[in-house]
């Protein structure tokens, strides 16, 4: 369960974490500064488990992974988006950030609410109501990508399953 910060259409990039910080990768550092420029509370009162919820084209602007890294770890469990930008989106899947496409959630959800996702399931619950969203859950392979905890983690377990006699599956390798 987490609280929603909810933001509008068109977040880049740019406002998810300032080109000033882009001199380190390491992501407590992003972490600090994530979405300084958009909302200077967020990052000193962020707690993990919460979501964000915004509008339209998240995440468009400069095709730097350093957003969806900023967001992960600042403890964000999901981002909740009418639609994504396609490089973030698939930025945010190789570096295992859960996030969901879900417009009517994006309409009915307000900034502090509290609501519990479950990603695998596509499913996003309003706690105070109960009313439930349906966002389309993603492939199984995508999925097991979010659970490794990005592309990277992905790889290595699949080629380490390999070179052990293995499948190559990843299920249980955690």
């Amino acid at each position: 369960m987490g609280r929603v910060w909810k933001y509008g259409d068109d977040v880049n990039t740019d406002v998810i974490i300032p080109a000033r910080y882009l001199f380190t990768t390491d992501p407590a550092e992003l972490a600090a500064h994530c979405m300084e420029d958009l909302d200077p509370s967020f990052a000193a009162n962020v707690r993990p488990g919460d979501v964000i919820v915004a509008g339209r084209n998240f995440g468009c602007g400069s095709s730097r992974e350093h957003a969806p890294v900023a967001i992960r770890a600042a403890g964000v469990a999901c981002v909740i988006a009418a639609s994504f930008a396609r490089i973030f989106y698939r930025n945010a899947i190789n570096v295992g950030l859960p996030i969901l496409e879900c417009p009517e959630a994006v309409a009915a959800l307000e900034n502090g609410e509290e609501v519990e996702v479950d990603v695998a399931a596509g499913t996003i619950r309003r706690v105070a109501t109960g009313e439930t969203f349906q966002a389309a859950p993603f492939p199984p392979f995508m999925q097991e990508i979010l659970r490794c905890g990005g592309l990277v983690e992905y790889a290595r377990r699949k080629l380490a399953a390999a070179a052990a006699g293995g499948t190559g599956g990843t299920e249980g390798a955690r």
